[in-house]
């Protein structure tokens, strides 16, 4: 069995098993890490580092990872550490409004597969989950092992709208998960307890449920266009404008879950009515269907945002003026959202992101006009990476990082005695 015991009682062996619980913490976050990252990261000594590395290598939680795939440096080629890929796996899903969305990843962070199918806006939460089984079985041609979902392994889930926590986690800080989410956001036209209920029976392993865009920003962070970025601003441009942000590798949710609600920031303060309440929010000007009825508005044709992109592809004035005007107001946003926060990398997603630098090519011109010149050369613009995927990832991301059961690994707590 992996795990470390100690036969000392006392201070000296919880603080030990601190220094452990943080080294595992890095990897479960971080993934594959050489031993200087991991002092980096740690804020360990180098002495006490390599002395927790070796015990956890000799018990078998942590192995050698696969080789830098980088180019070849001269001296000794630099090990990198990762977690045991046989340990457990993490399993996420994303219900998204049309569509569910599956990834799978073991504790190494190395993904296994993910897979997707559309449905009716309609379909009960019977139905989606049914969908989300049937692919799951479908993952790695049938060979994801769900019988380890329950012992080390945990299910992260995206829905939409904001996901409350009650009061007893908000007071201890702990993710949402299971009972402790009793309603709803957004338009889920049920009390998710219901659902978390339902995939635990149907999984057999511990449900922690999120926005679905707040998810997607932390497998940005994780796997996609900013890995490797301890701080980042996820902005996801769609039929509804969200965001999620990231701070330290660790999801900021705010208070009662709702931090991340970009799109209902003033852009335009003499602009149209939004759903909120507000008037001009950015939601107003830069989302799908805002950027359809401009487009009609200048005598464009375009049944769908599909039809738009070809507009734009043939050259389209209006479409390419529309853009423009909608990137201008996100990229002032964004400026303003980065002198209040700081993070390191933006990454702008959903499917306003898909007609590239006519959009990004505006939101850089208007960040690099509206924010701080101090700021100015350390933040980075990038496109998402993971495309719709992305909050089936972030639910792995969040069933590695926060499950109860992870946090625990790799083995039994210490000894009755040495507690």
């Amino acid at each position: 069995m992996l795990g470390v015991m100690h036969s000392h009682r006392g201070p000296l062996a919880q603080l030990r098993r601190g220094h452990e619980e943080r080294v595992l913490g890095l990897l479960r976050r971080h993934g594959q890490l050489s031993r200087a990252e991991l002092g980096r990261l740690s804020g360990l000594s180098r002495t006490t580092l390599y002395d927790i590395v070796a015990t956890l290598v000799a018990g078998g939680a942590v192995v050698p990872g696969a080789a830098d795939p980088g180019p070849r440096k001269r001296g000794r080629p630099v090990e990198h550490l990762t977690l045991d890929p046989a340990a457990g796996q993490a399993l996420g899903i994303d219900f998204a409004r049309r569509s569910v969305h599956v990834a799978a990843a073991n504790v190494a962070h190395e993904v296994i597969g993910s897979a997707s199918l559309p449905h009716p806006p309609d379909l009960p939460w019977e139905g989606r989950v049914d969908l989300a089984e049937k692919l799951v079985a479908s993952l790695a041609g049938g060979a994801l092992r769900l019988s380890a979902l329950g012992t080390t392994g945990a299910v992260g889930v995206g829905v939409v709208g904001p996901v409350r926590r009650t009061e007893t986690e908000a007071e201890d800080g702990r993710t949402p998960q299971g009972h402790g989410v009793t309603r709803p956001g957004g338009g889920h036209g049920g009390a998710l307890a219901d659902l978390v209920e339902l995939l635990t029976t149907r999984f057999g392993a511990p449900v922690l449920i999120d926005n679905n865009t707040r998810l997607a920003a932390l497998a940005e962070a994780t796997w996609g266009a900013a890995a490797g970025s301890p701080d980042v601003l996820y902005l996801r441009l769609s039929h509804g404008v969200g965001g999620g942000l990231v701070v330290n590798g660790a999801l900021h949710r705010g208070v009662d879950g709702l931090a991340g609600e970009l799109g209902h920031i003033t852009a335009d303060p003499g602009g149209r009515p939004c759903e909120c309440g507000g008037t001009g929010c950015l939601e107003t000007v830069a989302s799908v269907g805002a950027v359809l009825t401009a487009y009609r508005a200048r005598g464009g044709g375009a049944e769908d945002f599909t039809a738009f992109l070809a507009a734009l592809e043939a050259g389209d004035e209006a479409a390419e003026e529309v853009l423009r005007t909608a990137g201008t107001f996100v990229g002032t946003v964004l400026a303003s959202v980065v002198g209040a926060l700081g993070p390191s990398t933006i990454v702008l997603g959903g499917e306003l992101a898909e007609a590239g630098d006519a959009l990004l090519g505006p939101v850089a011109e208007a960040l690099d006009a509206h924010v701080l010149p101090l700021a100015r050369d350390r933040v980075t613009l990038r496109p998402a990476a993971l495309g719709e995927a992305g909050g089936a990832h972030g639910g792995v991301a969040l069933a590695l990082h926060e499950s109860p059961l992870l946090a625990r690994y790799p083995g039994p707590a210490l000894p009755e005695d040495d507690a």
